[in-house]
């Protein structure tokens, strides 16, 4: 069976000057850490340092234009960009570019532009497909706008990928089960799930402090992510990140140097989601064990083991604490990733028998 190859993305971050809207939630500089338009020079430095610090043959590279709406820039800015993409692409050292953009800000005109300059993933940023949600967020687009996006992006055979939230003003856990699976029916090839942070400058900053917004706590935000991730994994629709990437200015509201002012900030956010998966997944196991178990043995790829076992030992101790089951995780790369094999230790009958057998040898000694 061929390999598949490892996926190196070459970020180049756009600011807000692609974006008609101010979104309630949104403040451009903070997630992309930028104020400015790169220049051509600049574009090209970080594609050149990039491609340098690639070791391994066995990667396929993207350059990606990020963080505002590429499609809302000035169709000349969009070109010179597009155009020194290509170029690493012509030379064969990229394989592909991508883009994130906003629904309303694509057309047939557009898709035939990023078309001519072999762009093969466009990423959508829905958020919501709850109209009244998306109109509190001031986002400026409907669902509609979305649907009809995503049709014509799959039409002009690109790859479509969506951005939705969790924990938006108004959204209950109903709303965002709905979202993923009204995307599910638009058959995008890889989705992102990021939960609602409240960060400085921004309207939700204001509704925040005037106790109009309550955002999600972090064991809140991992369990509706995780929620939506089942739905995802169900359709085989692959979830390529939950969480917003750390920065300098993304980070702990603690740290002075942060713009996060609250909300479910987690550095390891996304390992939190796929940690509480698969706890659920060796729970469901452990129960269908026709006896009570005391010591369990689970082997999975090498690949899952932190997953397996929680960040801070967090699903091992959980079990324990919940279930009285010692968990063993051993390794074993012939295991394919994502999936686990459960072996019994020791029953509690014979744990019992055991502690039976000690007290008696006490009480004879």
């Amino acid at each position: 069976m061929r390999k598949l190859k490892k996926q190196y993305i070459i970020s180049i971050f756009i600011p807000h000057l692609g974006c008609p809207n101010d979104c309630s939630f949104c403040n451009q500089k903070s997630i992309s850490g930028k104020t400015k338009m790169p220049t051509k020079e600049d574009v090209i430095q970080i594609i050149e340092e990039n491609l340098k610090n690639i070791k391994e043959d066995d990667f396929n590279i993207e350059i990606a234009f990020y963080g505002g709406s590429f499609t809302g820039i000035d169709i000349e800015k969009q070109e010179e960009y597009l155009q020194i993409a290509n170029q690493y692409i012509e030379s064969k050292k990229v394989n592909g570019i991508r883009i994130s953009t906003r629904p309303d800000y694509i057309s047939k005109p557009i898709l035939k532009m990023l078309k001519k300059y072999n762009v093969k993933t466009i990423e959508l940023g829905v958020q919501s497909t709850n109209d009244y949600i998306l109109k509190r967020c001031d986002r400026g687009h409907t669902f509609e706008d979305v649907k009809k996006a995503s049709k014509l992006i799959k039409r002009y055979r690109f790859k479509l990928g969506h951005q939705m939230m969790v924990g938006l003003p108004e959204s209950t856990r109903l709303d965002e089960i709905r979202t993923a699976k009204d995307l599910i029916k638009l058959r995008p090839q890889m989705v992102r799930i990021y939960p609602v942070l409240v960060i400085k400058g921004t309207k939700l900053e204001k509704e925040l402090e005037d106790g109009e917004y309550k955002p999600l706590t972090v064991s809140q935000a991992v369990e509706r992510c995780k929620e939506v991730v089942y739905l995802f994994n169900k359709k085989k629709i692959q979830v390529i990140r939950v969480g917003l990437q750390n920065t300098d200015e993304i980070t702990d509201p603690k740290s002075q140097q942060s713009d996060v002012v609250a909300g479910p900030y987690h550095p390891a956010f996304g390992q939190l989601v796929d940690d509480s998966i698969w706890y659920d997944s060796i729970v469901d196991k452990i129960k269908k064990i026709n006896m009570k178990v005391k010591e369990v043995k689970v082997k999975v790829n090498f690949a899952d083991m932190n997953n397996v076992i929680g960040h801070k030992r967090e699903n091992i101790k959980k079990i324990k604490n919940t279930y009285d089951v010692d968990v063993v995780v051993e390794a074993d790369n012939t295991i394919k990733e994502g999936k686990s094999e459960l072996i019994i230790i020791q029953t509690y009958d014979e744990y019992m028998e055991q502690v039976r057998e000690k007290i008696d040898l006490e009480v004879k000694n």
